[in-house]
């Protein structure tokens, strides 16, 4: 039976450049960074405490993913603060932080224009 997600890999052009954007800006950790092939690493991050990671994966051949490959969603503690907290360190949102009938939410990007859909816990 299937117990949980392990990782979810996200389509990047640049790993260390997507390291540093996930590690400074949003706070992830490094769970894993060595070498996978010739061109790339393996690199798997985690967040809070968290089972489920998220693997910075150079697309050889897959490019045309970069910026559309990942769709999910991050919970936070505090939506607004966690907006404003991200805002001043410069990630671009697509959507500021919105109130729907079924709950609050904002959107942002990362270098490669991967959307983020975040929402409180």
């Amino acid at each position: 039976m299937i117990k949980a997600i392990k990782f979810v890999s996200i389509p990047v052009r640049d790993q260390d450049a997507s390291l540093k954007f996930f590690t400074e800006k949003l706070g992830f950790r490094v769970l894993t960074d060595q070498p996978h092939d010739d061109t790339q690493r393996w690199i798997e991050l985690r967040v809070g405490n968290a089972q489920t990671g998220l693997v910075l994966f150079k697309m050889d051949g897959d490019e045309q993913l970069i910026g559309r490959g990942f769709h999910g969603s991050l919970v936070c503690d505090q939506l607004e603060k966690t907006y404003e907290e991200l805002l001043a360190k410069g990630v671009e949102f697509v959507t500021p932080p919105t109130k729907e009938a079924w709950g609050s939410f904002a959107v942002f990007k990362d270098i490669d224009g991967n959307r983020f859909v975040m929402s409180a816990a």
